[in-house]
């Protein structure tokens, strides 16, 4: 039997066991005081008092025969455990001290490798097919990729591939989509990098890692190196109130030796983007460098038919979305934008429990990009929701009547955006640029709505702040830039040049006072007959304009077909207008 077999009795009765003589043998332990004795052929535990007292200890040795005492001894690891743990700690602590001292020293012996991300063959990603329009683009492209897999061919005839290639163009027209393409049709390594990567707050950090990224391509053979964001380390030198020697000016010096300086780069090829071309330093402009410039430009009727195409793939859309109708609606919005609109089209589809997306979830996310979101909610008295309907009605009235203004596409009085109501033109094709004729009927559009007030309620209010704002930015480009006043004359006065690290400090005006003096008399001349001409079109339409202005006030939001057809009705005489009810004013209303 074994100790845990052992039945535990209570100590009281050992001692009566032992004065009857009954116990045969029994062992006490002087580090608990337990007592393990024997009665016949049974085995029992008790625990007495430490030490043993000695009346006890004297009547046990004089009836047990065989009765020890028993002092047992801890092991080893008993014994120095106690000494060994925080000793163990304390070395522990040193160690982890050493290696991040180590780590730290390895992060500044580092800080100067590049940051740039490979891409080899086996990840091609995105390829020329994902890039929708820009078939010009991608042909400047495709170039230099065949000069990398094909060097043979252009070595033959003598011709010489570009070094460095830039992609110029507004935000959000693709440039990174371009370089991501490059990478996924070149069967050559692709180095990835944005230009603030580069910057530190150690000196020399830049250059360093300007130098360990073309080492790392020529390492390569051949390579393609794609730097984003250009501007922001390759601004012009010496423009700035701190000197030469700061960090993003020795960066910059040191790409310009290794893209073309006494070490050549033969087989890298350096792409760059950047929105900002007018900022950079002449040096990386030149032939050598980044002699090649490819723009990007925000994309064109056909173009936006083709991005639509790819964001409408893997969606459900209903069978009244028409495409090009979309991309028509959309003029001067990017490939982001674009992206943007067929999202947000989706998401107004999920809110109204639609399955599939339609045409009308495209006007209403056509509507919120370019105009706002719609605040219902807003509590306006009946003065001023009147008010409102006449300065939109005037804007209105003023674009529809004049065959040189876009189409009228939507007037509302719902506060959109920050504006109390919109007046929503559209053009009925791609512009790329504007003639006078039609710089003066925008201004008189935008003169509508003061002139309406003045008309209806023979004052002015702070509504037309921002009309006046756009028709004052129209009239001064008229005068300083396009040439468009005869007092003037051909003379740009422009003084909107690169404004940046304080470059313009030094420039003194390009016109004399007594010429800024007669730029603002033209102003004021152009803007007065824009607002004569104004008045005289609403005196002239004044029932169109009450007409527009009632349907607005009992349906908040109508089309610019029915704004045409009201001003029809206005034409038509007293008794065809005296015969226009309420309820026809209103119709043809489908706006949400």
């Amino acid at each position: 039997m074994t100790p845990d077999d052992a039945t535990e009795v209570a100590y009281s009765d050992f001692i009566s066991q032992v004065e009857s003589g009954d116990v045969l043998t029994g062992k006490y332990d002087n580090t608990n005081g337990e007592i393990t004795f024997t009665v016949g052929v049974d085995e029992f535990t008790t625990v007495g008092p430490i030490p043993l007292p000695d009346d006890d200890a004297s009547l046990v040795s004089s009836q047990v025969n065989e009765f020890t005492y028993d002092t047992p001894t801890p092991n080893f690891l008993q014994s120095w455990l106690p000494l060994l743990l925080p000793i163990g700690l304390l070395i522990l602590f040193f160690w982890w001290m050493q290696r991040r001292a180590q780590g730290q020293m390895g992060n500044m012996m580092s800080i100067g490798r590049s940051k740039a991300k490979t891409y080899s063959t086996e990840r091609p990603g995105t390829t020329f097919d994902d890039v929708a329009g820009y078939d010009g683009v991608k042909q400047e492209i495709t170039e230099i990729v065949d000069f990398l897999k094909h060097p043979e061919r252009f070595a033959e005839i003598g011709a010489r591939v570009p070094k460095g290639v830039l992609l110029v163009g507004p935000p959000g027209t693709g440039k990174t989509l371009l370089a991501k393409a490059t990478a996924g049709e070149a069967d050559v390594p692709f180095m990835s990098v944005t230009g603030s990567d580069f910057m530190e707050m150690f000196g020399g950090v830049g250059a360093s890692r300007v130098r360990d990224l073309f080492e790392s391509a020529r390492k390569m053979g051949k390579a393609i190196i794609f730097i984003d964001e250009l501007d922001s380390i390759g601004r012009k030198r010496g423009a700035g109130l701190g000197g030469g020697h700061d960090e993003r000016e020795q960066t910059l010096n040191q790409m310009l030796s290794e893209i073309d300086g006494f070490e050549g780069s033969e087989g890298i090829v350096v792409i760059s983007a950047t929105n900002r071309p007018d900022i950079l330093d002449p040096a990386l402009l030149r032939a050598g460098r980044f002699d090649r410039q490819v723009v990007v430009p925000l994309p064109e009727l056909e173009d936006r038919v083709k991005i639509l195409g790819v964001h409408l793939k893997g969606k459900r859309t209903d069978d009244d979305i028409d495409v090009q109708v979309i991309a028509r609606g959309s003029p001067g919005m990017s490939g982001a934008d674009l992206a943007n609109l067929v999202n947000e089209a989706a998401l107004f589809a999920v809110r109204r429990g639609g399955d599939k997306i339609s045409a009308a979830d495209f006007d209403a996310a056509r509507d919120r990009a370019l105009l706002g979101i719609e605040r219902d909610s807003m509590v306006r008295s009946p003065e001023e929701l009147e008010r409102t309907a006449y300065h939109e009605a005037g804007h209105a009235l003023c674009a529809a009547v004049q065959p040189k203004n876009d189409p009228v596409h939507k007037v509302t009085i719902i506060p959109t955006g920050m504006a109390l109501g919109v007046t929503m033109t559209l053009p009925e094709g791609d512009r790329h640029s504007l003639d006078k004729q039609e710089a003066e009927a925008r201004m008189v559009m935008a003169m509508g709505g003061r002139v309406a007030e003045a008309l209806v309620f023979d004052e002015f209010s702070s509504g037309a702040a921002n009309d006046l704002q756009q028709a004052t930015s129209l009239a001064r480009r008229m005068v300083t830039e396009w040439g468009m006043s005869d007092a003037i004359g051909p003379m740009s006065l422009s003084d909107s040049g690169p404004v940046f690290l304080g470059e313009d400090m030094m420039q003194s005006k390009n016109s004399s006072p007594a010429t800024q003096e007669l730029v603002d008399k033209e102003i004021r001349r152009i803007l007065i007959e824009a607002e004569n001409h104004c008045r005289n079109l609403l005196v002239e339409y004044r029932n169109g304009l009450d007409l527009v202005a009632r349907a607005l006030l009992e349906h908040e939001t109508i089309t610019g077909a029915e704004v045409d057809r009201l001003i029809d009705i206005s034409r038509s005489g007293p008794a065809k207008l005296a015969q226009a009810q309420p309820a026809e004013v209103g119709a043809g209303d489908d706006a949400n």
